[in-house]
């Protein structure tokens, strides 16, 4: 017993301190990319023949990134002559409508949160069910980490359960592959309503790089109604913890908090 107390003191506490502190990410962590248009030559679209999942398109308001395709691979940011396309560090990126996963030179619509009576429902307790829909395993370990001490996440209230018929709603990951679009349709079915389902990785939001493929159904969202969407192939545990909170309603106040560095 003595050992197991002194060890535990070592450890010491190890659960971050977000959204209270500031997000510990990685040095390589790709976040919201940013597009100067402005740099952009007419005619020259080196960056869309570089994208592998055509998430790249031009408009009248200049080039955007749909953020539901892009892999953050960083190929297009590469490719461009003129140092256009910047990915920054910012971790903010779930939102509620999939046409607010665009990224140019309009403002970016972070999650808004669910309305009062969803909130009364869900806001202290949520509890949800992961179904892998044809995924990689690389969404799903990052949603598996958030149940570590390091993130902690029951500490809010949230739970993965193993029974549909005990959750509030899905976790979908993956492009839903042939073979898994009745085990979703199930699943979704076997959940009590009201419920919510929230798409995580490019997979599960727009099929990713196996978009328009004969085996895959591109996504959740031509399936089932999708709730909240965390782009990222995958999102940092982060990015979906952020998501989580935002629909919840639980980083009121929050949105525009400048974190201080420590002492």
């Amino acid at each position: 017993m003595l050992k197991v107390l002194i060890a535990r003191l070592r450890q010491r506490h190890r659960t971050i301190g977000y959204p209270d502190a500031p997000p510990v990410l990685p040095d390589r962590f790709r976040g919201r990319p940013t597009i100067d248009s402005s740099r952009c030559s007419d005619g020259c679209e080196i960056c869309i023949r570089a994208c592998p999942t055509q998430a790249i398109h031009k408009s009248d308001r200049g080039v955007a990134i749909d953020l539901g395709r892009c892999l953050f691979c960083d190929d297009c940011a590469k490719a461009c002559p003129a140092g256009a396309i910047t990915f920054t560090r910012e971790h903010r990126l779930a939102t509620r409508d999939r046409d607010d996963l665009i990224a140019g030179e309009a403002p970016y619509a972070l999650a808004r949160a669910l309305d009062t009576k969803m909130q009364r429902l869900f806001g202290r307790s949520l509890k949800l069910r992961q179904v892998s829909a044809g995924g990689c395993n690389a969404c799903e370990a990052d949603l598996n980490v958030l149940s570590t001490v390091v993130f902690d996440l029951s500490r809010f209230g949230i739970q993965f359960v193993a029974s549909p018929r005990h959750a509030d709603g899905l976790v979908v990951t993956g492009p839903v592959t042939a073979h898994m679009k009745l085990a979703l349709l199930k699943t979704y079915e076997a959940v009590a309503a009201p419920k919510l389902v929230i798409a995580v990785g490019a997979c599960a939001i727009s099929g990713g790089p196996y978009l328009g493929h004969d085996e895959c159904l591109n996504g959740a969202t031509g399936n089932i109604p999708v709730d909240l969407f965390v782009p990222g192939c995958p999102p940092h545990p982060i990015t979906i913890l952020d998501g989580l909170l935002r629909l919840l309603g639980r980083l009121d106040g929050r949105e525009n908090r400048t974190y201080l560095p420590s002492i």
